[in-house]
C-alpha cells in the first residue's frame, strides 16, 4: 500500500453588498446553492497566484490554470485571495504530463502561514482528505490515501467536488462520494487548488471551471 501524505510545502463574484474581489465569511447569502465565486481562468487578471521558480510554477495557461511541480516530494498550491466559512467547491482537473504517482485537488479554509484542509486524488486512482496545520500534515480519512474506482486515471479529467460545512468535510469525484470526515480545527479561510509529486518529479496538472457555492 502506497503511503499518501503530503511532503511539504473570467471571475464572477455574486455576493450582494460586496465590491472588488475579496469577500467576508460574514457577508454571504443564506440561500442554498447560491453562486459565490466562479472562474474559468480566461482572464489572467482574476486574482490567482502567478509564480515561477525552479521548484514549481502556478499560472494561467490558454483558458485554464496549471500547477507544475518540478521537484520530487513537493507540493504547491494557489489561492484567489478570498475568505469563506461554509462552502461547496468544484473544479475539473487532469494531469497534462508527468507521473501518475502524484496528488492534486482542492483546498479550503486556507489561512497563512499555510494552515488548510486538503482534498486529494491522484492520476493512479487514490484519494484522501487531510489537514496541514502548524507545519504538520495529517490525513484525516485514514493512515494512507486509498484506491477509489470513480477516479479517472491517467491523463483524463476528473470532476472534484468538496464540501466544507461546519465540522464536516467531504470529497466526491465524478459525482460519487469517496470520504466524509469531521474536524473543527479550521473555521474559515481561502479556497484553492493544489498539486504535488512523490519520488518522480515534473508533474503538470491543469484546472478549469472552478466554482464556489453556498451550501
Amino acid at each position: 500500500m502506497k503511503q499518501r501524505l503530503l511532503r511539504n510545502g473570467t471571475p464572477i463574484l455574486i455576493i450582494a453588498a460586496l465590491t472588488g474581489y475579496g469577500c467576508s465569511a460574514f457577508d454571504l447569502p443564506q440561500e442554498t446553492g447560491v453562486l459565490l465565486f466562479q472562474d474559468n481562468f480566461d482572464l489572467p487578471s482574476s486574482g490567482w497566484d502567478r509564480y515561477h521558480d525552479d521548484r514549481y510554477s502556478s499560472d494561467y495557461y490558454s483558458g485554464s490554470y496549471r500547477i507544475e511541480v518540478n521537484e520530487p516530494n513537493y507540493e504547491a498550491w494557489a489561492v484567489p485571495g478570498l475568505e469563506f466559512s461554509d462552502v461547496l467547491i468544484e473544479v475539473s482537473a487532469k494531469k497534462i504530463s508527468g507521473p501518475d504517482n502524484n496528488v492534486f485537488g482542492i483546498i479550503c479554509r486556507y489561512n497563512k502561514p499555510n494552515d488548510f484542509f486538503f482534498f486529494l486524488i491522484s492520476s493512479d486512482g487514490y484519494a484522501g482528505i487531510g489537514i496541514y496545520q502548524k507545519g504538520k500534515q495529517t490525513l484525516l480519512s485514514g493512515g494512507n490515501m486509498l484506491p477509489a474506482d470513480p477516479i479517472n486515471t491517467g491523463n483524463v479529467s476528473n470532476k472534484i467536488h468538496v464540501e466544507c460545512v461546519g465540522d464536516t468535510l467531504s470529497l466526491s469525484v465524478n459525482d460519487v462520494i469517496l470520504y466524509e470526515v469531521q474536524s473543527s480545527a479550521l473555521q474559515s479561510g481561502d479556497v484553492g487548488i493544489i498539486a504535488g509529486t512523490y519520488e518522480l518529479a515534473d508533474v503538470q496538472i491543469e484546472y478549469d471551471d472552478f466554482v464556489v457555492r453556498n451550501p
